[in-house]
C-alpha cells in the first residue's frame, strides 16, 4: 500500500482528502514565507555582526584614549573625581530607545541625547584645564560608542534567538509536517482507489447476476408459452367423426 511512513490517523474520505490537500498547500506556503523571513533575518544578522565587530574595535581604541586622557588629567591636576561629583547636578547624557521592525521582529535601538553645557565648567581652572576638556570629550565619545555597541549587541542577541526559532520551524515543516501530509494524501488516494475498484467489481457482479436472472426468467417464459401452445383441450380430441351418423338415444323420431 502506498503512503507507508509517518502519516495522520484519518478516515479515508474525499472530504478528508480535500482538507489534507488544503493543509499541505498552507504548509508549503508557510514554509516559503518562513524561509524568506529567515533569509532576511540572516542578512540583517550578518550586517549587525560586522557592525558589532567594528564597534568593539572602536570601543577598545576609544577606551584606550580615555584612559590616557584620565592619566594626563591626574598627572596635571591630581584627583578631581570629588570635584566632578560635587558639581554634577544633572545628567549630561540621556539614552532614548526606539523600535525597528525587521520582518516582523522588533529590534530595540538606543540613541544618545547629549545635553549641551556642563555643571563643572570651572574644573581645572587653576591648572590642567586643557587636559580636563580633552578627557571630557574623549569620555563623551566613549559613552556614545558604548550606547551604540549596546544597541547592536541587543539586536544581535534577539536576532540570534529568532533565527534559531525560525530555523527550527522551517526544518519541522520541511522534514516532518509536509512529508506526513504527503503520506496521508497518498494513503487516502490509495484507499479511495481501492474502494472504487471494489465498488466497480461489486457493480459488475450485481449486473451479471441481474443479467443471468433476466435470461433465466426469459427462458422460463418462453418454455411456458411453448407448453401452452402444444397442449390440446380434451373436448377437441375426437373432432374428426360423423355428426349425422351419430345417434342420440334421447331423441325419438
Amino acid at each position: 500500500m502506498s503512503g507507508t511512513g509517518p502519516r495522520e490517523n484519518i478516515f479515508p474520505t474525499r472530504m478528508a482528502l480535500t482538507n489534507t490537500k488544503l493543509r499541505l498547500k498552507g504548509a508549503q506556503t508557510g514554509h516559503s514565507l518562513l524561509a524568506k523571513k529567515r533569509d532576511a533575518l540572516t542578512t540583517r544578522f550578518r550586517a549587525i555582526l560586522r557592525r558589532v565587530d567594528e564597534a568593539k574595535r572602536k570601543m577598545g581604541r576609544v577606551m584606550q584614549l580615555a584612559s590616557f586622557s584620565l592619566a594626563e588629567v591626574t598627572y596635571a591636576t591630581g584627583d578631581i573625581s570629588y570635584l566632578v561629583q560635587e558639581q554634577a547636578k544633572s545628567a549630561s547624557f540621556k539614552v532614548k530607545a526606539k523600535q525597528e521592525n525587521v520582518s516582523g521582529v522588533v529590534l530595540p535601538a538606543f540613541e544618545v541625547d547629549r545635553v549641551q553645557g556642563s555643571d563643572f565648567n570651572l574644573t581645572g581652572l587653576g591648572r590642567g584645564g586643557q587636559q580636563v576638556l580633552r578627557a571630557k570629550e574623549v569620555y563623551a565619545k566613549a559613552v556614545e560608542t558604548l550606547v551604540d555597541l549596546a544597541s547592536l549587541q541587543t539586536a544581535f542577541m534577539i536576532l540570534d534567538e529568532v533565527i534559531r526559532a525560525t530555523n527550527r520551524r522551517v526544518n519541522a515543516i520541511e522534514h516532518v509536517i509536509i512529508p506526513r501530509l504527503e503520506n496521508t494524501i497518498k494513503y487516502i488516494t490509495s484507499e479511495l482507489d481501492e474502494m472504487d475498484r471494489e465498488e466497480f467489481f461489486r457493480l459488475k457482479k450485481v449486473q451479471g447476476k441481474k443479467k443471468r436472472d433476466a435470461e433465466a426468467a426469459e427462458a422460463l417464459r418462453k418454455h411456458q408459452e411453448s407448453a401452452e401452445i402444444t397442449e390440446v383441450p380434451p373436448d377437441l380430441a375426437g373432432g374428426g367423426g360423423d355428426l349425422l351418423g351419430s345417434k342420440d338415444e334421447d331423441v325419438i323420431f
